[in-house]
């Protein structure tokens, strides 16, 4: 009862008291659910770029972006719908993460693997060779001999800790390549005609340049569809090797880390402190209001109580 008599004599200090409780409680939230979520994020992992011998054109060009930030691992490239499954043209991505017992000796059957079906090492690196090892390979496999392939790495690991295939399917647009071609080819005989019949400088040149324009339209669009005839031949395999499974671009179910919660408590303590600078700088900021009005409201009330008294 003494709570709430209090309460009912001093209202505009209990609504204060609420509001101040309010912001402390929302800061502490916010502090804490926003800054576990960051402590328990994945790492991020850097793919290996690739070359294949040849420049792909700047709009066939395939990126591969890094692991992390909670996101997805590996990309995601999904392949149009369409009703025609004959005959496609489907570049394979594939990616692997290995937990193998040596990394240098798995590291070099895949490659020794790899070659004998007619593959090839795009890129490798390893870290840490003799303890507590990782690395990542890039690899070109005939689609073919893909799951074989697969199927191979497996067997040398002592657990798959991921995996996933991509496939993107490139056929309608090496059909519109082709397509774009026939017209292209087209208008350079009409345009080389014209040319043997030209007589005036200014038609000579101006003729040649339209020939070398539809001329380097024709080379962009070879050099397209031959990036896509070799990169669907060819699938790319990523694996990921490490001795231990949470240094691979991939986190196990419900890991628990002592260290990881340990900092994490650390962030969260220190998010909550600056939550409760943060009110505080607000209440003060905010005084040039509430304080004449809690002052003003005093002073009424002592008036109230010495009336009362006489």
């Amino acid at each position: 009862m003494g709570i709430i008599g209090w309460i009912k004599r001093n209202k505009l200090a209990s609504l204060l008291l609420l509001i101040i409780g309010f912001y402390l409680f929302k800061n502490f939230l916010n502090g804490f659910y926003g800054i576990s979520r960051l402590g328990f994020s994945s790492p991020s992992y850097n793919y290996a770029q690739e070359s294949m011998g040849i420049s792909a054109p700047a709009n066939m060009k395939m990126a591969f972006p890094g692991i992390g930030g909670g996101g997805s691992y590996y990309p995601n490239s999904p392949a149009p719908p369409t009703t025609d499954v004959t005959n496609r043209m489907v570049v394979q991505n594939s990616y692997l993460s290995l937990v193998v017992k040596k990394v240098a000796d798995t590291l070099q059957s895949i490659k020794t693997y790899t070659t004998s079906i007619g593959g090839y090492m795009v890129n490798s690196d390893i870290t840490n060779p003799e303890d507590n090892s990782s690395g990542n390979i890039t690899l070109r496999i005939p689609s073919e001999k893909l799951e074989d392939a697969l199927s191979k790495f497996r067997s040398l690991s002592v657990k798959v800790a991921s995996e996933r295939l991509n496939g993107t399917d490139v056929t309608d647009q090496y059909v519109d390549n082709e397509a774009r071609l026939t017209v292209l080819n087209a208008n350079m005989t009409r345009f080389k005609e014209i040319m043997s019949q030209a007589n005036e400088l200014s038609d000579i040149l101006n003729i040649q340049q339209q020939i070398f324009s539809l001329q380097d339209q024709i080379d962009r669009i070879k050099g397209s569809n031959k990036y896509m005839e070799q990169t669907a031949k060819m699938s790319l395999v990523t694996v990921y090797l490490s001795t231990d499974e949470y240094t691979l671009p991939y986190a196990p179910s419900e890991p628990w880390r002592p260290d990881v919660i340990f900092k994490t408590a650390v962030r969260s303590l220190i998010g909550n402190l600056r939550g409760i600078a943060s009110t505080a700088i607000w209440l003060v900021v905010y005084s040039v209001i509430w304080v004449p009005v809690l002052i003003l409201v005093l002073y009424i009330r002592g008036r109230k109580k010495r009336s009362g008294l006489q």
